[in-house]
């Protein structure tokens, strides 16, 4: 089985091997998109299995809105249409028909659109338009509406998992009576995010504020949490936005309020995507394959049995269908691979590739001393233990092998933080990778600056940074606190 390209000689090389040979995704012929193979969506369905119950046990509802946008939407919210102008993709004509020499097909000129449609990069200003229709009491509010869709914002350089022309996400859209009520919200959405991020992907964040320069299109504020991938580079894993009253006001939502007074409705929006599998990949897997988070892992243990004829096997398939019925009574999701035209060394490496958190092996030996072989993913550490308490033995050992991934990314993270104050440790850590914390004057053209010098970027006002007196290494000018800087995906 040919291996795949080592991180050390080129990470991104090895990130989009990794995601094809274990069979997450691939490219497909439609210029930056991707196929979302089978193994790859059902991490995605675990994904959002276990926040569509968080969302829905603080009080939101599942909706669905069109996927086109009317131009004109979006040209009533300036920022907005200026955060997403590059990346749009337009429709234009409704119909096809055959080319005159009747060779090929065209689009018909006489169907174009009285006017164009965005196809959906998100959707505040859709769903705004809408709820100007749902909207006139304060009794009408809160309105709390999630959407679990595919959006396409037309990328010029795409990856996998990572920033694709379509890919899919939920995005939350909520409506609120008070300003306190709607940045409640997007605090409270960002929290679930990022308990999400280190509770299931086991994947530390930092969690905080973007700088003006980095909100969201139209946003008030932007919530974010933001990890480090192994590379050192950055990458936002989830946004939280509070829109104020901006959507309100372009698409004229108003409410009678408990004073019988006309006002105009506050906003929040928030989402994640398929980005989260990629955030996951970067963050655990190793020069051998995936190495999967056993809370997020479609497959927690393969069973491999080591046999030189049918007798063997069938003695074998007996002995495992105790563990088997063990673990699967635990919640535990567990595979018996008998498949006779593959051997155990293809197999071994096919799991390690496909990153199942715990491998269990059983031979002729096995069975005579009771015991079976135990491999764990995340340390590459092989055992052999007796049979008779090992489905409580691999219970245990799936919540060590989660807590053991958050704990070995969290301090992959410490050790790739730096502190500076000058500019020159500032250029120096940045080259290193990692999350740099330093001063800065609050400034978008410093900000902007530095940015062109050494492509990093504000990644985040981290909520654990107190406000603090000093200076901006760049600009020299005095700052009042310390933020995070980073090259970022």
């Amino acid at each position: 089985m040919a291996t795949i390209t080592k991180r050390s000689e080129d990470y991104s090389k090895w990130y989009q091997e990794l995601v094809i040979r274990a069979g997450l995704a691939e490219p497909s012929d439609v210029r930056g998109c991707m196929v979302i193979k089978p193994y790859g969506y059902a991490i995605w369905e675990k994904i959002r299995d276990y926040l569509d119950a968080r969302f829905k046990e603080t009080g939101h509802v599942n909706a669905y809105f069109p996927i086109f946008i009317p131009m004109s939407f979006f040209a009533k919210e300036a920022k907005h249409v200026e955060g997403f102008a590059k990346e749009a993709a337009v429709v234009t004509h409704y119909r096809l028909k055959n080319t005159p020499d009747g060779k090929g097909i065209m689009v018909d000129p006489d169907a174009k659109l009285e006017e164009p449609y965005i196809v959906r990069p998100t959707s505040e200003t859709i769903i705004w338009n809408t709820y100007r229709n749902w909207i006139q009491s304060y009794r009408d509010l809160p309105i709390l509406i999630n959407q679990w869709a595919n959006v396409v914002r037309w990328e010029m350089r795409t990856r996998l998992f990572l920033r694709t022309a379509e890919f899919l996400w939920q995005e939350g859209h909520t409506a609120h009576e008070t300003a306190d009520e709607a940045l409640s919200e997007a605090k409270q959405m960002i929290e679930i995010y990022r308990e999400f991020a280190e509770n299931i992907l086991a994947v530390p964040v930092i969690s905080g504020v973007k700088s003006p320069s980095e909100r969201f299109a139209g946003a008030v504020e932007t919530f974010t949490i933001e990890g480090l991938m192994q590379d050192g580079k950055a990458l936002q894993m989830g946004t939280s936005h509070f829109l104020g009253q901006n959507f309100a006001k372009a698409f004229d939502v108003k409410f009678l309020n408990r004073q019988g007074q006309l006002e105009y409705v506050w906003a929040t929006s928030w989402g994640v995507s398929t980005r989260l599998i990629g955030a996951m990949i970067m963050t655990h897997s190793d020069d051998e394959g995936l190495v999967l988070p056993p809370k997020i892992a479609p497959l927690h243990v393969v069973i491999i049995p080591i046999y030189k004829n049918p007798e063997q096997l069938k003695a074998i398939t007996e002995y495992v269908q105790p563990i088997i019925k063990g673990l699967k009574d635990k919640g535990i999701t567990v595979k018996f691979d008998d498949d006779t035209s593959k051997k155990p060394g293809w197999k071994y490496n096919e799991y390690e590739l496909k990153g199942v958190p715990v491998r269990l092996a059983a031979g002729p030996r096995d069975l005579e001393k009771q015991t079976i072989e135990i491999y764990r993913r995340d340390t590459l550490e092989k055992q052999f233990l007796p049979v008779a308490n090992i489905v409580d033995y691999v219970e245990k050992l799936l919540d060590e092998i989660q807590q053991n991934l958050y704990k070995k990314a969290l301090d992959f993270r410490e050790k790739h933080t730096y502190y500076v104050n000058t500019w020159d440790e500032f250029k120096e850590k940045i080259e290193q990778g990692g999350f740099v914390i330093a001063h800065w004057d609050g400034t978008a053209e410093t900000e902007a600056a530095i940015k062109e010098q050494t492509k990093a970027t504000i990644r985040v006002i981290a909520d654990f940074l107190p406000e603090e007196e000093g200076t901006d290494p760049f600009s020299g000018k005095p700052s009042k606190q310390r933020v995070i800087f980073a090259r970022a995906y």
